[in-house]
């Protein structure tokens, strides 16, 4: 073993059915690596928890009473916290992918999902990735690299990053230009990518061409 202490993912679990709060605090009490550090009944608690626990992941459902997920999710992004969204719904309509990734959400999931499936989501979005069900990503991606949903669900930073790759910057030239570290401009790629649904970088530079945000 490394000297090192392991890294813990701290996961607020925001669900408003007791029996699932319950059983996912139980399976994933026993991961190593995950510690559940409070759970909320509804998108308002949901918000404030993340506010004064500062948990690193949140898995989110989205039907809820009063403030609802995508309420949450809204209000979370609009406080500036940090932790990041894993929605894990019973919601099969597909409308509602969209919505909630332009919200802020890193990954959505279904509640049918295997439970080692979903430890290995938690520690996917942790490190940085985004993360869909096959259901999910064919509703936010449907349309192929020509649909503008996916342009929509970038984030301000994603889409800088898509600007600087289609103007032929490397990692490291894009680290300097937006003032963060390589690896930072890893991770947006990664997710500009898969939000995109393109397969790699050349793919990507094309699809900013295609939307005129090649810049001059």
């Amino acid at each position: 073993m490394s000297s090192a202490d392991p890294v813990v993912i701290r996961v607020l679990i925001a669900d408003d059915h007791p029996v699932v709060r319950q059983g996912l605090r139980t399976f994933l009490g026993v991961q190593e690596d995950i510690e559940v550090v409070g759970e909320a009944a509804d998108g308002v608690s949901a918000v404030t928890l993340a506010e004064s626990l500062k948990p690193d992941i949140v898995l989110l459902d989205l039907k809820m009473p009063g403030a609802d997920g995508l309420a949450a999710l809204t209000e979370l992004r609009a406080r500036g916290v940090r932790a990041r969204v894993l929605v894990l719904t019973s919601v099969t309509e597909r409308g509602h992918v969209l919505p909630a990734v332009r919200a802020g959400a890193a990954g959505y999931l279904y509640k049918d999902v295997d439970p080692m499936a979903l430890v290995q989501a938690i520690r996917a979005v942790h490190d940085g990735h985004v993360l869909f069900a096959p259901d999910a990503a064919e509703a936010m991606l449907g349309g192929g690299p020509d649909d503008d949903r996916g342009l929509a669900a970038l984030t301000e930073r994603e889409r800088e990053v898509l600007v600087c790759i289609a103007q032929g910057g490397s990692n490291r030239e894009i680290a300097r230009t937006l003032v963060v570290s390589e690896k930072t401009v890893k991770t947006h790629v990664s997710n500009l990518l898969m939000k995109l649904g393109v397969q790699d970088r050349t793919q990507a530079a094309l699809y900013a061409v295609r939307h005129g945000l090649a810049g001059d």
